[in-house]
């Protein structure tokens, strides 16, 4: 984790150096630096907003701080210096709660009547209801009560998901003593992440500048005018060994808001200028995209680079899915075919995914993948379920299968869906955001572990499957076989270095060790009989699951994961011609438009809720939608219409997309922020410039401009989509890697897509197969459409061309153009493969 920072501009070409930043903020003096401090390697450079690591553990080491991941056993680090000792006494008084630790029988959680955030929607916010904290969710009311009463805020952000959240609640939210220290001194606001990610940005990005790292949950100290001054991630409730405690941390603020207001107040101004100026991202008078070739091509290199050749992935650990990285690869070789770099990109592509369906990564008795691998074989996950993650990974592995023909990608896909159905589907439409890493242990007890509902112990495996299997060598059982296959180990087969905290002790992640027929072979079977024999075992392990604690469900559901998610089901059904699929994408649809849009003020909503009765709920104040809430679910819109060819959706995408410009665009240079740029409470207008676990709303905008500038023949999308790549010049130039997703965008900007347009009936027979033979292929630079002849409908009306494109002999008749500039009409399914493969 990452330790206290207080907020401090850096000098032009100057590092920051920390002992000086804890000097000032917890001492309240400025020391010069010693000779040793200044060699330029003592300090820290402030790392751009670019830096995130959306959920991710990061991993840098400095000479003064330490930083540990979220998965290490000290789970927060404070300077230490071999130079400098920071006193841990306190001389500040102000209302500290008195009395010894443990005093008394202070009230449980459930005992304590709710504070203000039992009226909340948020899971998050509802977790914290009962905390002897005087929490306050963000609004109004907080700031107006800051300002009155004169004191800090204390901000606090987290999702329901997240394990250090739990932990840090646990332990000082749920503390009496700190409660009260909370209460009497700071105005404190919690605040979901997934709910309110215009405030999480802003503050994230100062955390990361002045601390080289961030995460969650996040502490923030701002003045009544919300501008931060200090900030860190989790902190330990007290003091350990010359690590402060979030009591004593609490004691420093206090002592020096009386005692160096203004110190605080001018450096947390300061900060703010500093980043305002080091997160502009805007188009320079004239400038052009860089070429977009090249773009890829150091794009591919960088992540070429990375690339970790055993297991696929690109790092060492922890290994994240990485979806974004993934489709640029594909994308790329799709262009680069015949090429040495082509070969290898798709040889990257593949070997990643498989090794992630064969991992623990993978839950092979509930479907659906983990957030991310804590070592680098995908074995022992980080065993949260995020939406997100299943949407991208959904249309990642149906890509493969495109381009691969290989079954196995084209089951895991549709293994994906199976569980966002199953567990994260509403029955409005909508899909809910994510599942608890942590639950109930299987056995009792009060505590909950992380990954219990998921892990086996030998003996449970043993008694589930006892059967003697018929003709197998050494009179093997179900469970000598199914724990063969899958790694199963009498003593668990969790590394201790995986298991920090020992709660995987004796336990067993499921992760394919052998090829079902090496297995079959091994004990003299068949390869259908152990085929069935595996399903059939995990069908058991599924039911025996179904009565453990299950882990907390987040129901909240967000317009931009339901948009990925959209575009997750309509993709997966284009390519498979899965039926049932496509409908559950047109449910998810009308969920979005009934119930996270608001026609009367023309906007997006951000989130909506399950009530208790199980219907959709708003909140108090419903939360006007951001950028990536339109980039998604316009994005889902487009792969909806090519998957069902109904106007409908892609008529309302074209209205979402016009909302988006007047709402979002930076009209002086170029590209969209984040959020409502006139919001005052927003104090950074920020442009999100890194392709992260989700993809920056920036990067699909590129291509949502392009697609649908095809679509409505306005020229002033392409345009934009342009302006758009330019604004992000510079990113793209010198790491993009940081946003393949926009190089993407850029691709198809140089590669002019193809407009494949289908004259025909639509649900007729032969128009069918044409579809069908373009949905079998990967196309990254196409617009699909169907030319049904009704010339006063939607694609007529704005593609007036489209009225001299006809059957051939009144047969279904497949046109393949550039800027409606067609090769000769085909009707036959091989012939047009060829064309759109030439």
């Amino acid at each position: 984790m990452f330790p206290l920072r207080l907020a401090w501009p850096p000098a032009k070409n100057k590092r920051v150096d920390p002992v000086r930043l804890l000097s000032i903020a917890l001492l309240g003096v400025d020391k010069p630096n010693s000779p040793e401090q200044n060699r330029g390697t003592n300090g820290l450079t402030p790392l751009p907003a670019s830096y995130k690591t959306h959920s991710q553990p990061t991993f840098r080491t400095y000479q003064y701080c330490f930083f540990r991941n979220r998965d290490s056993s000290d789970q927060a680090t404070f300077f230490q210096s071999s130079t400098v000792q920071f006193c841990t006494t306190s001389r500040a008084c102000l209302n500290m709660a008195s009395g010894s630790e443990g005093a008394g029988n202070p009230p449980t959680k459930l005992q304590r009547p709710p504070n203000r955030l039992g009226l909340e929607k948020s899971s998050y916010l509802l977790q914290h209801a009962h905390n002897p904290v005087d929490w306050y969710p963000w609004g109004q009311e907080a700031f107006d009560k800051a300002k009155q009463e004169d004191k800090p805020i204390f901000l606090s952000v987290g999702y329901s998901t997240c394990h250090w959240c739990h932990v840090m609640e646990r332990e000082s939210f749920e503390d009496e003593e700190i409660g009260k220290i909370l209460s009497d001194n700071f105005v404190c606001i919690k605040v979901d992440r997934e709910e309110r990610p215009d405030v999480d940005k802003v503050y994230m990005t100062f955390v990361q500048a002045t601390s080289g790292g961030g995460g969650w949950p996040m502490s923030v100290w701002l003045t009544p005018d919300l501008r931060p001054f200090l900030g860190g991630t989790y902190f330990p409730p007290r003091d350990s060994g010359r690590r402060p405690g979030l009591k004593t941390v609490l004691a420093r603020i206090m002592e020096q808001w009386v005692d160096n207001r203004d110190g605080l107040e001018s450096s947390g101004e300061r900060v703010l200028e500093a980043l305002k100026k080091g997160t502009s991202i805007a188009t320079n008078p004239g400038e052009t995209p860089p070429p977009a070739p090249d773009v890829a091509y150091r794009c591919f290199a960088q992540l070429a680079h990375s690339y970790e050749e055993e297991y696929g992935g690109f790092r060492d650990s922890p290994k994240f899915p990485s979806p974004v990285n993934l489709m640029f690869l594909m994308s790329f070789w799709s262009v680069n075919r015949s090429s040495s770099e082509g070969a290898e990109a798709l040889q990257m592509t593949l070997h990643t995914l498989r090794m992630m369906a064969l991992g623990g990564i993978h839950d092979h008795v509930g479907q659906g993948f983990h957030r991310y691998s804590t070592d680098s074989s995908w074995h022992v996950p980080h065993f949260e379920k995020m939406l997100y993650d299943q949407a991208q990974l959904a249309v990642a592995y149906v890509t493969a299968y495109q381009v691969s023909g290989e079954q196995v990608f084209s089951d895991v896909a549709q293994d994906i869906l199976l569980y966002v159905s199953r567990d994260l589907s509403d029955k409005s439409g909508g899909f809910y955001s994510a599942e608890d890493a942590d639950s109930l242990p299987a056995l009792g007890g009060t505590e909950k572990r992380e990954g219990a509902f998921c892990v086996w112990t030998w003996l449970e495996i043993r008694e589930l499957l006892p059967a003697v299997v018929d003709g197998a060598t050494g009179g093997a059982t179900e469970a000598d076989i199914f724990m063969h296959h899958y790694g199963v180990k009498e003593q668990g087969n969790v590394d201790p270095e995986q298991d920090p905290h020992g709660e995987l002790q004796g336990q067993n992640v499921l992760i394919v060790r052998y090829s079902v027929e090496l297995t079959a072979a091994r004990f003299a079977l068949t390869v259908e009989k152990v085929s069935k024999l595996l399903a059939s075992a995990r069908a058991k392990m599924a039911e025996v699951r179904k009565s453990r604690p299950a882990p907390h469900l987040d129901t909240k559901m967000l317009a931009s994961w339901n948009g990925l998610m959209l575009s997750g089901f309509a993709r997966v059904g284009s390519v498979l011609d899965d039926k049932a699929l496509l409908e559950r994408a047109v449910h998810a649809a009308r969920f979005l438009k009934e119930h996270l849009w608001d026609a009367e003020r023309q906007i997006i909503l951000h989130s909506c809720y399950r009530g208790d009765e199980m219907e959709v709920e708003q909140g108090v104040s419903p939360i006007a939608g951001f950028l990536d809430d339109y980039a998604f679910v316009i994005c889902g819109l487009l792969d909806l219409y090519e998957a069902t060819l109904e106007t409908d959706w892609l008529r309302w995408a074209e209205e979402l997309q016009e909302r988006q410009d007047h709402l979002l665009w930076d009209a002086e240079g170029g590209g969209y922020y984040c959020s409502n740029p006139a919001d005052p409470t927003i104090l950074l207008r920020l442009k999100q410039d890194q392709d992260g676990a989700e993809p920056s709303p920036n990067s699909v905008s590129s291509l949502n401009l392009l697609r649908l500038s095809h679509y409505t023949g306005r020229k002033d999308w392409s345009q934009r989509s342009q302006q758009l790549l330019a604004a992000f010049s510079d990113r793209l130039t010198r790491v993009p890697i940081a946003l393949p997703e926009m190089v993407r965008g850029s691709m198809a900007n140089h590669y002019t897509p193809k407009q494949v347009v289908i004259c025909g009936e639509r649900d007729a027979p032969d128009t069918s197969v044409l579809l069908a033979t373009v949905n079998s292929l990967f196309l990254p630079h196409k617009v699909l459409m169907l030319a049904n002849g009704e010339t006063e409908g939607y694609l007529y009306q704005r593609l007036p061309v489209l009225s001299s494109l006809t059957r051939l002999e009144g047969r279904a008749t497949a046109y393949v153009c550039e800027d409606f500039t067609c090769a000769l009409p085909v009707a036959d399914p091989q012939e047009l493969r060829t064309l759109l493969l030439a």
